[in-house]
């Protein structure tokens, strides 16, 4: 037993049930320093009664026993929770024993007397399989606290390809005074103000229709009859293929502050005769604009002309440190120097049309930490001075990051369970996510394209799940029979994630559907050849047959690298899309670099 396994049964409670004191004694003695908590029972009624109190993680029980033998409370245990991890230990070697346990669900079945050292591996694979299932209900407990959080800091609604809304939060039924029943199957035309003009909705209408993100303030009408002003965000959802499944908005309610600009504008505006009067209402409408944004302006030169109170406290710098200096000061990290200059000169050339630009910018503060605002750029007259007035969304940004990471998190998750019956190291859907994201930005794929392919690719085998552990572990050759079983996993796995909406999830039923096709067409499941198999099945097959010839399994041992690249040579044109073998070999150092980083 390795250092490994021990970690894995350390996290686990442990029902043991045996009739025999002095070998339930011997055992308990032996891992009650093994396990997290151990529970002891003489028989199969005591042991259902605790496992009924306590909920243990694993069971070990023997057969024969009074009262209620191993089997029966084994029934009981399985009723009460089907998900129970039962391990059978008897010193009778009969079929009929076996043949009940397996109808009963039991997860292993071991003869005495125990070979201590099998048994605690054996609990350590269960115990693997356990704590991932544990780990995963933690993972998505946090996913569903981020939901409710977006639920509760912003006014959601998203309506299909043909503008129908489908799903609203509370928060936009509290501010429109409308119920979800009354808004659901309805456009937004039935808050829509009076005052909005067909333009605007137009010029919305084809931005998103484009497949772009739309930013503005919409002004609305309550069922109540009162005006509400919502800052707003609508971002096409697109699925694997780039097509238009939906569209998701997100608002801020910004009533209070759009009426009060209102408010100040037009009292300033008003005539006065009294110049220090409109003086005075002046400054009070600049004081209350510059209280409620975070502002900079910045000369033509890229040069920082002045910032605000928000804006110092959002950056960390004071505005001695500020003004000034050049506006790469603040330059996001993230950033290229191409894309940064695209960037800006994105702002320069709305300034030099004297056109407002609103987007999202990203800048880096003075500790390093990155913040995120929504943008309104406002053309300062002929002097190419502009001003920017943001926002922050600093929260809902890395919200949304931690929900990206979160997502890619269960997906490896998912990935491991499954390579985890199958006695695989969870290492490998890690090294083939690697191993697909590098393919796919040397073959030119796109950002979004990468992304969806590096968190759907952990799960390219998330079919076996449907396979026999007989025949997905057996370590020599399947029979035709066997491999016929075996070759179903692509389809089992397409059609568990096929009707999903989301466009991780529908690239995963593409991968699994297609990984195992051949350039040549000779593959499976529907023998499709060359550029017929979709590019995510071509990169995931290479991927996948790179890492799996030099990984040990049950069945065989790890390939020697000439070997594997004398098979790739073979096989280009055959069994591997032609570009992505020359691709592969041409990086073949980058590759080994992966596979080194994240060894078994």
């Amino acid at each position: 037993m390795n250092k490994q396994q021990l970690e894995e049964v350390k996290k686990i409670t442990l029902l043991y049930v045996e009739d025999d004191q002095s070998t339930r004694e011997e055992l308990s003695y032996f891992l009650e320093n093994r396990v997290l908590k151990i529970y002891t029972a003489k028989n199969g009624e005591e042991g259902f009664n605790l496992y009924k109190k306590h909920n243990p993680d694993l069971v070990l029980t023997d057969v024969q026993m009074p009262k209620c033998d191993g089997i029966s409370m084994s029934k009981l245990i399985k009723d009460y929770d089907n998900d129970a991890k039962i391990i059978i230990l008897t010193a009778f070697n009969d079929a009929n024993y076996l043949f009940e346990a397996i109808q009963v669900g039991i997860d292993h079945y071991k003869t005495k007397p125990v070979d201590i050292k099998d048994l605690i591996t054996t609990m350590a694979k269960i115990s693997k399989v356990i704590n991932l299932e544990k780990e995963n209900k933690e993972i998505f407990n946090t996913l569903k606290q981020y939901k409710d959080i977006v639920d509760e800091r912003s006014i959601v609604s998203k309506t299909n390809k043909n503008g129908i809304i489908t799903y609203v939060n509370e928060p936009f039924e509290k501010i429109s005074g409308f119920t979800k029943e009354e808004l659901l199957g309805k456009t937004h035309a039935l808050i829509k103000h009076e005052s909005s003009t067909s333009e605007t909705f137009d010029e919305m209408w084809r931005t998103i229709q484009d497949k772009k993100v739309w930013y503005g303030v919409v002004k609305n009408r309550a069922k109540n009859g009162e005006e509400f002003i919502l800052d707003t965000i609508i971002k096409p959802i697109l699925d694997v293929n780039g097509e238009i499944v939906e569209f998701m908005a997100l608002r801020t309610d910004i009533t209070e502050l759009e009426m009060s600009k209102e408010y100040f504008k037009t009292r300033t505006i008003k005539a006065t005769t009294n110049l220090k009067e409109s003086i005075k209402r002046e400054k009070a409408y600049k004081n209350a604009i510059d209280s409620s944004n975070i502002i900079i302006t910045i000369t033509k030169d890229r040069n920082i002309s002045y910032v605000n109170d928000a804006f110092c406290e959002i950056s960390g710098y004071t505005k001695e440190e500020l003004v000034g200096k050049p506006y790469s000061i603040l330059r996001d990290t993230n950033l290229s120097d191409d894309e940064y200059e695209k960037q800006v000169n994105t702002f320069i050339n709305h300034v030099e049309n004297q056109t407002i630009y609103k987007g999202k910018v990203t800048n880096t503060a003075k500790d390093g930490t990155l913040f995120h605002c929504n943008l309104t750029i406002y053309p300062l007259g002929e002097d190419f001075e502009y001003l920017g007035i943001r926002h922050d969304i600093t929260e809902l940004e890395n919200l949304r990051k931690e929900l990206e990471e979160t997502q890619k998190e269960i997906l490896y998750k998912l990935g491991e369970i499954c390579e985890t019956r199958s006695q695989e190291t969870g290492n490998h859907v890690k090294r083939v996510a690697e191993y697909s994201k590098l393919l796919a930005i040397k073959i030119g794929l796109s950002k979004d394209e990468i992304s969806i392919l590096f968190k759907a690719s952990p799960i390219h085998d998330i079919g076996k799940v449907g396979i026999p552990d007989s025949i997905l572990n057996k370590p020599g050759k399947l029979t035709e029979q066997e491999w016929d079983v075996m070759r179903t996993h692509s389809e089992i796995g397409f059609n568990i994630l096929k009707d999903s909406k989301r466009p991780v999830l529908k690239a995963a039923a593409i991968i699994s559907y297609t990984h195992h096709e051949k350039w040549n067409g000779k593959g499976y499941p529907q023998g499709l050849a060359g550029e017929d198999i979709h590019v995510f099945g071509r990169i995931t097959a290479l991927a996948d047959v790179f890492d799996a010839l030099g990984s040990k399994r049950c069945y065989k041992d790890a390939w020697p690298l000439e070997k594997i690249l004398e098979l790739f040579e073979n096989q280009r044109g055959k069994h591997f899309d032609p570009q992505l073998v020359d691709i592969f070999m041409k990086n073949l150092d980058e590759f080994i670099e992966i596979r080194d980083m994240y060894k078994d």
